[in-house]
């Protein structure tokens, strides 16, 4: 598939500065970052978003930010019926037009290189939406993660915790989009999250009616808001996409409180909806913060992270791993 090519006039911002992105202020304004939008963007001949530099990429990155499967997947595949691909992640990388393989290469901004492209992206998206940078907009905890794909490749039935500036680079790919808001779909219980709990959700035929179908090729994207559930297919050709996702502060605030409510859920305990007990939900965080604390420095190393991850919401928490995640 031929990429999209942008002028010159077009990739340039006020300063005669390369752009990445090409947010409307105006449409800025009135959706975000409540609602969904679509864009355009410059990023899909960018040498760090290539096959072969992601290849090198999967090569010397942590296991534990690498996850692959088979890609032949449905809507709503069962977590532990999912089928693995028998490659190295290199090699998934490397022969995804013929693999039959979905992957996914997390924090890749914790490569300086990458980190740049990510940073440079919300800094364009902080000033369209009139703050000076990221950083004055709120957008803390800025991640990459790139999806290489094969064709006809199913993403199943997810929501994430982040916000996201989605960017397709390579191929064609649809999201299905449903409103977070809409409690018949994902109830409180459902937004509750912690490591061992798998991201899949179920899917229901009738959920279809209330979707929203976002459909890209190469130089299209999308801002999806936080916790905006949807599933996600690639089209006749392989595929290379990007999530650029960031934490507001209210969102951070929301990850604790889903994190603390499934914890003591899971001890029988009824939790109410965050909001609903104010003076509640500040003693969940500041009791999270305080327990945190001490783990921070230890998830620095592989290692370290795949052993409390195990330790502390058991084997389930490395499911990533694939069989080896299991021993």
């Amino acid at each position: 598939m031929t990429a999209f090519v942008a002028t010159r006039a077009e990739t340039q911002n006020g300063s005669g500065e390369a752009r990445l992105i090409a947010l409307d202020p105006g449409k800025m304004a009135r959706s975000f970052p409540a609602e969904p939008f679509a864009y355009r963007h410059f990023l899909a001949a960018h040498p760090l978003l290539q096959l072969d530099a992601l290849a090198q990429l999967a090569a010397g990155m942590p296991r534990d930010r690498l996850e692959y499967n088979s890609g032949r997947l449905k809507v709503d595949q069962k977590p532990e019926e999912t089928p693995g691909v028998d490659l190295e992640p290199t090699e998934i990388v490397r022969q995804i037009e013929t693999a039959g393989a979905w992957m996914v290469l997390k924090n890749v901004e914790t490569i300086p290189e990458y980190g740049r492209v990510v940073e440079a992206v919300l800094d364009e998206a902080a000033r369209a939406s009139g703050h000076r940078d990221r950083r004055s907009a709120g957008m803390t905890e800025p991640m990459g993660f790139i999806f290489v794909s094969s064709a006809h490749a199913v993403t199943p039935f997810h929501l994430d915790y982040e916000e996201n500036l989605f960017v397709q680079l390579h191929g064609d790919k649809a999201m299905h989009v449903f409103d977070n808001r809409d409690r018949s779909i994902i109830d409180e219980e459902g937004l509750e999250t912690f490591p061992g709990k798998h991201r899949n959700h179920r899917f229901r035929d009738h959920y279809a009616s209330r979707e929203q179908v976002f459909a890209f090729k190469a130089g299209d994207g999308m801002f999806l808001p936080y916790t905006w559930p949807h599933w996600v297919e690639t089209g006749d050709d392989w595929s290379i996409s990007m999530a650029i996702t960031w934490k507001t502060p209210e969102g951070r605030r929301l990850n604790k409180l889903y994190f603390a409510n499934a914890v003591l859920r899971r001890l029988g305990i009824p939790q109410a909806p965050p909001g609903q007990r104010r003076w509640l939900d500040g003693v969940k965080v500041a009791l999270y913060d305080i327990a945190r604390l001490p783990l921070e420095p230890l998830r620095r190393g592989e290692a370290m992270r795949r052993m409390l991850r195990t330790a502390l919401f058991g084997r389930a928490a490395n499911y990533y791993y694939g069989k080896a995640g299991k021993t």
